[in-house]
């Protein structure tokens, strides 16, 4: 009991968020400056609190100002503190007027442009006042994010580390990988097209080395298939896009991309069976974690927005 009340009475929260900002600057002048206090203030918030643990929590390299282990346990527990302070006071807001909030959502290129932001659309319709925050990039990344609570939930695929046992998975709709092409394309009006028989077409895929080129170089050779001789190597879909627009080229895409946030007009799903296991798409939480009101309502809109996918699935079922 002693511990605990020397911890109530010295620790306090301003001198956890001195040494965040330090830490993250990576310099007390830098962390002064953009905390607008003395640098004098930041060296005792420092102090104090290396006196309350009875350890070090900084040294000075040449990269300078850098957390002891010390100081890197007690910032790993306070982002929790923080975390769990601020969605606190986002409950006290919604509290105040349901109408109002802030959101942060992760997710991939192609996800966020398609189906996060046909949620997005929908809430934001009903609630004009609520500000979504979309952070994008790759799952490693957008773990990284969820772990360290500067996003509220991950829309992502259910394989990878979105496993481990750290994070808890609602799965909401099957989003195949399909074969693309621009409206005009000859091959949109075949009925029947076998993945062989386009091979050698012009394609615009990422590089076969990479994450998503991996998944796709792995589902032409399930086909007894080379990866085809890619004429535009790039990442981003938008550009792939484009690609197609001019008649000429394939891609693959996520199902999804063709229809959120609405039907594509221009982009036309080509009738060839792709050969990649895909898990479903969901959303991605931290357990133990309580999320804000405005996070649970983001979340009841996606699965809104998910049932059309999610009967379409129970229907080929049927059908087949």
């Amino acid at each position: 009991m002693r511990w605990a009340d020397r911890i109530g009475r010295r620790v306090k929260l301003r001198d956890l968020h001195v040494l965040q900002t330090v830490v993250q600057s990576r310099s007390m002048t830098k962390a002064a400056r953009e905390l607008a206090i003395s640098l004098p203030v930041v060296s005792k918030a420092i102090a104090d609190l290396e006196h309350t643990v009875g350890f070090r929590l900084l040294d000075r390299s040449s990269h300078g100002v850098e957390p002891t282990m010390y100081g890197r346990a007690l910032l790993n527990r306070s982002h929790v503190a923080f975390d769990e302070l601020r969605q606190g006071i986002k409950d006290i807001e919604f509290l105040a007027d349901p109408t109002i909030g802030e959101v942060r959502i992760g997710g991939t290129i192609p996800t966020t442009a398609g189906f996060i932001s046909a949620v997005v659309d929908r809430l934001s319709r009903r609630y004009p006042r609520i500000v979504f925050q979309l952070l994008i990039g790759d799952s490693p990344a957008l773990y990284r994010e969820l772990s360290e609570r500067n996003v509220d939930l991950v829309v992502a695929r259910s394989f990878g580390r979105f496993t481990e046992e750290a994070v808890e998975f609602e799965p909401l709709y099957d989003d195949p990988y399909v074969v693309v092409a621009g409206a005009q394309n000859p091959w949109v009006r075949r009925r029947k097209i076998e993945l062989a028989d386009l091979i050698n077409e012009p394609w615009a895929l990422p590089p076969p080395d990479s994450l998503v080129g991996s998944v796709f170089l792995a589902a032409f050779r399930s086909a007894g298939l080379d990866y085809p001789r890619v004429t535009v190597v790039t990442f981003p879909h938008v550009v792939r896009n484009s690609m197609l627009a001019t008649g000429r080229f394939l891609t693959v895409l996520q199902h999804s991309v063709l229809r959120y946030p609405a039907e594509h007009p221009l982009i036309k799903r080509l009738r060839v069976e792709f050969p990649v296991t895909s898990g479903p798409m969901g959303i991605v939480t931290l357990k133990n974690r309580m999320l804000s009101p405005v996070a649970q309502l983001f979340i009841d809109g996606a699965r809104e927005v998910a049932k059309p996918l999610a009967k379409r699935k129970i229907v080929e079922r049927h059908l087949r």
